[in-house]
Formats: C-alpha cells, structure tokens, sequence
C-alpha cells in the first residue's frame, strides 16, 4: 500500500471515532536559500498524504451535517412549501403564538390595566378635592354650631361626627327649588344606602326660622324621607350656621306679620366627612345618579383609623 492511501486510510479512522472532528490547518512554509537560513523542503509523499487527509476530512464533515439534518429538527410545523390546502395551513397555524386563546388574554389583560389606571385616576382626582379644602389659607366650610332639630331635642355639630354628612340650606314655603332638590337629595340618600349602608346623615338647616318651627319642619321633611332631619333655632344662630358654611340667604326688611314672602339663597349640598371637615359642595347640575356616586366614592375613599362598624350605626 502506498505512502498515500495509508495517510487516508488513517484519516478516515480518525473521524470515524472522533464526535466532532477538527483539523488544523497548517501553512507550509519554504524559505529561500541564503547564506544565514538553510533551505527547507518537504518530501512528495507527505504533502500528498496531507492533501488527501484534508480532503477526507471536509467529505467526512459533509456527511455528518447531512446526518445531522436529517435526525435533528429545528420544528416540528412542516414548512411552507410542502402544505397544499387550507386546512393544512390552519393546522399549522393553530399552535403558533397568535391564536384565538392569546388574542383574548391580550383584550382581557389591556382592559384590566384600563380600568384600574381609570379607578386610580378618578380616586386620586376626589382625594385631591378633599384635601384642596383643607389647606393652609383656604376659607373653611363648616364649623361648630348649636340648633333644634324637628323634635324639639338640641342637636349640635358634635352630632355629624362619625358619619358622613349632607347638609342642605332651604325653607319649607319654598314654591319649586327646594321641592326638587329635597326629591333628588331622597333619592342621593337611598342610592347612597343601598351601596354603603348608613353612614350617610340628611339634613336640611331652615334659611326662615320665622316660619320653620320645629313642628312646621317635621310635618314638611316626612313627606319627602322620614329619615330627613330638619334644624331651626334663633335667627341670630341660623345666620351664624349659614356663614360658618358659606350659604348665601337674605330675607326682605319690609315683611308685615301673616304676609307671605320668599327667601333668596345658595342651592347646594354640601358633604362633609366624619371629621366634620367640608369634602364637596355638589350643585344642581348633578343628576341623582351622579351626585349618589360622587358620594358613594368619597365613603369608599375612606380609610382614616376609624371604627367604621361601630361609629357607623
């Protein structure tokens, strides 16, 4: 056997047995005769068998990348060029990253995001209301005050403390305004009951102590809600109350006794937190259903160490 073919031969058992084979490369260098460097040569045979070791080894890693082809996949979908109807498309399709079940995920997960960063907003909108009337420097809506209620019983400020509070300045001989905001504020109340329980306390302050006696106040409010709570007192302590909360109202000078007249004044119900302090005047361009809501938000909003299951009762 010639010097070649054992080179190859040896070669080919080298990758047989070797997993991954290598092989370094190996320039072969001549260097020119001179006077300092001697000349060097390589016999015919050996670069023969080097060549041919060379080429073995390229057709050996040829034939392990084909195999290795055609044992290992990549994917198990069939490819493109080899589906020929629609149902082999969508049968290949059906397992992909895109599908019915991840299209719903998407929609479901987008709208949780959505209403939650809309409930955050709205919450942090309210407590910025309700701290606003708080401020340093800020008129103060509310304060202490002493009057009657419908029963003829003293009935102070100290009463509100606990609960929530809607407080509502009119009088009974009131011909229109006060009749509807006294049917909205029932229905504010109901509203309000149905979603947090009783933690909310109506009353309405008589602008006319003139006329509203105790007696003249219990007679009117049972008729729109008997849980209303009407308050009356002493003209000079019903003025004291109206400017403690801002309340507009102004009677005429020049009233003979028995003669009808009317009462000017601010339409607005003013909701006051159970630490007496102002949340939110709500006007008349509030429909029940958002007034009860704006309401029912600020009670959900509460979180101050209260004994809410005891105070609230």
């Amino acid at each position: 056997m010639s010097i070649s073919c054992k080179c190859a031969a040896g070669a080919a058992r080298a990758l047989k047995t070797s997993a991954a084979p290598r092989f370094t490369h190996r320039s072969i260098a001549s260097y020119s005769t001179n006077s300092i460097a001697p000349t060097r040569t390589i016999a015919p045979g050996r670069t023969t068998c080097s060549r041919e070791a060379q080429n073995a080894y390229f057709k050996a890693g040829k034939a392990t990348a084909r195999s290795a082809g055609q044992t290992r996949s990549f994917t198990q979908s069939a490819s493109r060029s080899k589906l020929k109807t629609i149902d082999q498309i969508r049968a290949r399709n059906k397992g992909g990253p895109f599908n019915l079940t991840a299209a719903i995920l998407f929609v479901a997960a987008g709208a949780g995001l959505w209403a939650y960063f809309t409930y955050e907003k709205e919450r942090m909108a309210r407590k910025r209301i309700a701290d606003q009337t708080k401020g340093m420097g800020k008129p103060k809506v509310g304060g202490p005050f002493q009057l009657i209620d419908q029963d003829g019983r003293p009935f102070s400020s100290d009463g509100m403390l606990g609960k929530y509070s809607l407080v509502y300045f009119g009088f009974t001989h009131c011909p229109d305004i006060c009749p509807d905001e006294l049917d909205k504020m029932a229905l504010m109340y109901d509203k309000v009951t149905e979603q947090c329980g009783k933690v909310l306390l109506p009353l309405m302050i008589t602008c006319d102590p003139a006329r509203d006696t105790p007696k003249v106040l219990k007679d009117y409010l049972a008729e729109f809600h008997p849980d209303f709570i009407g308050l009356t007192g002493e003209y000079d302590k019903i003025k004291d109350t109206c400017k403690a909360y801002r309340v507009y109202f102004s009677t005429p000078s020049s009233v003979k006794p028995g003669e009808d007249y009317l009462v000017d004044h601010s339409i607005y119900f003013y909701l006051m937190d159970p630490e007496g302090d102002f949340v939110e005047a709500i006007g008349r361009n509030f429909t029940a259903d958002q007034a009860a809501k704006v309401i029912a938000d600020h009670i959900k909003d509460w979180e101050k160490p209260l004994k809410k299951e005891t105070r609230w009762q």
